[in-house]
Order: C-alpha cells, then sequence, then structure tokens
C-alpha cells in the first residue's frame, strides 16, 4: 500500500511541474517575466530540475534586465545540456551584458582535446550511455551464445568487445567530467560591483574589482571569503555572499 501512495504522489508531482510550466510558459508569452520567473523558481525549489526550466528562467531574467541570474540560470541549462545551440546563443547574449571581458587562457596540446571531448556530455548522459553500451554487450554475447555459424560468432563477438570499449570509455568520461566540474566549482558573481581582496580578510589589499554576472571558479575558503580564480588565471579572494556557485 506504501509503494502504491509513493507512486501516485510521484505522478502527482510530474503533472504538477508539466502544468505550472506550461503557466510560466503562458505568462512569459504574455510578458509577465517575474510572474513566470516565480513559477519556474517554484518548480526547481521543488526538486523538478531541467535544462528547459533554467533556460526559460534565464530568458525570464534577462527579459527583466538582470544579469547575474540570467548568466548563472544559462549557465545551469548548460550543464544538462552542454550542446544546446540555443542555450548557448542565449548565454552569449547575457553575457553582453556583463561590464567584465575576461579573456580565457586557451588550453592547449592533449588536456584540451581530452576536456573537450568528455565536456560533449553531462557526467549524467555519460552515464545513461554507458548503460546502453551495457545492453549491446549483453546483446552481442546472447548472439554470440545462440548463434550456430562461426560467421555470426565473430560478428557478435566483435559488436560485444567494442560495446565494452564503449562502456569503459564512457564510464572514465562520466567520473573524468564529474570531477572536472567539482573541482572547477565555477561560481557567477551577484554581487552588483565587488572589490577582490588579496587576502582573505576585509583590510587586505585591493586585487582588482570585479561586477555582476562574470563567471569565477571558487578554488577555497577561509572564515567569509571564498579564493577565485578568473578566466585569465588572476586570482583574489571575494566575500562568500558575493557568488553563487554552479553546483
Amino acid at each position: 500500500m506504501r509503494k502504491i501512495i509513493y507512486i501516485v504522489l510521484l505522478f502527482t508531482q510530474v503533472f504538477w511541474a508539466q502544468d505550472a510550466f506550461e503557466k510560466g510558459n503562458e505568462l512569459y508569452q504574455k510578458g509577465n517575466y517575474e510572474q513566470a520567473a516565480s513559477v519556474y523558481q517554484n518548480i526547481l525549489d521543488s526538486g523538478h530540475e531541467s535544462a528547459e526550466v533554467y533556460f526559460n528562467l534565464g530568458n525570464c531574467f534577462y527579459k527583466l534586465r538582470q544579469t547575474a541570474p540570467a548568466i548563472y540560470n544559462f549557465e545551469k541549462a548548460l550543464q544538462l545540456e552542454p550542446n544546446d545551440c540555443e542555450i548557448l546563443n542565449n548565454l552569449g547574449f547575457a553575457q553582453k551584458m556583463t561590464i567584465d571581458h575576461i579573456e580565457e587562457v586557451p588550453k592547449l596540446g592533449f588536456s584540451k582535446l581530452f576536456s573537450d571531448s568528455t565536456s560533449l556530455f553531462h557526467y549524467d548522459t555519460w552515464a545513461w550511455l554507458s548503460v546502453v553500451f551495457a545492453f549491446m554487450a549483453l546483446l552481442g554475447f546472447s548472439g554470440y551464445y545462440f548463434s550456430n555459424t562461426t560467421t555470426l560468432k565473430r560478428v557478435f563477438f566483435s559488436g560485444m568487445l567494442f560495446s565494452l570499449l564503449f562502456v569503459i570509455l564512457s564510464v572514465f568520461a562520466g567520473f573524468f567530467e564529474k570531477n572536472r566540474l567539482e573541482k572547477e566549482s565555477p561560481a557567477i558573481v551577484f554581487a552588483e560591483e565587488i572589490i577582490v581582496k588579496s587576502e582573505p580578510n576585509a583590510s587586505a589589499p585591493d586585487a582588482f574589482t570585479l561586477h555582476e554576472g562574470t563567471k569565477v571558479y571558487a578554488l577555497e575558503t577561509v572564515g567569509n571569503y571564498k579564493k577565485i580564480q578568473l578566466l585569465n588565471q588572476k586570482e583574489g579572494w571575494i566575500v562568500k555572499s558575493a557568488i553563487k556557485e554552479l553546483k
């Protein structure tokens, strides 16, 4: 009986989220961006996370000219759908509203090639791909076991080996991508303007100034400060409340 109740509650939440998503879309189409943003945020707060909801929420904040929330939500959408051209396009528009224009230090050689390859998909997608390839390997083994001819056995055996190889590659890529995201800890500056310090205290010399919407990487925490690194490798300490991490 308890399992049935859980299933009913699950389906109820799914239908509620879908209804709320459509309501948010209607409000957005009517130009009620603040109300639409509130609806989308409620969906996320209820635990129903998706690239579509983050993307639409980012669009609402973009229309409201709220740079940091717009970029933050586009980045969250991009984490779930790394190759979505529409998300990338709208993120680019939002980034044009920022004051700070920081050139990223390019990665070179094998490190760049490997990082670009694993970042093609979110680590959850890599996990699903490994499941798919594992299923294909199982089919290959079944075909090999029940085949009556040498030719078919070779075909199914080769397919099984290739599938197992892709299982290993998918699992490895997924773990690497997850560790990369956790290690980089990207964050968005939400303070309209904030002075970054050279040390984690208020009396330390000023290092540089940042403005809302700028993307940084959180490295470590000391008291009320976060050590951050910019895309150009510059580092400094910022008050924790001035940024929002993309976790």
